[in-house]
């Protein structure tokens, strides 16, 4: 492949990466507006409250151990 066509095919795909960051960026602005209404805090609360386990940290289980015991030299 020579530079010149080398070269165009870089050129095209500006504008697709382009697009795409500039989309991203707008998606991201939007999530972070959205974020400070109060559905959103009642979603990310909800979500919050869902997500949240037993006990946040470290837990030994018995998966956990039996790695550990696989691995002792």
């Amino acid at each position: 492949m020579s530079d010149k066509s080398t070269n165009l095919v870089s050129e095209e795909n500006k504008p697709a990466r382009r697009k795409f960051f500039i989309g991203a960026g707008a998606t991201v602005g939007a999530v972070a507006v959205a974020s400070q209404t109060s559905i959103g805090k009642a979603v990310i609360q909800e979500i919050g409250s869902t997500v949240k386990g037993k006990d946040d940290g470290y837990q030994l289980t018995a998966h956990i151990r039996k790695y550990y015991e696989t691995t002792m030299l």
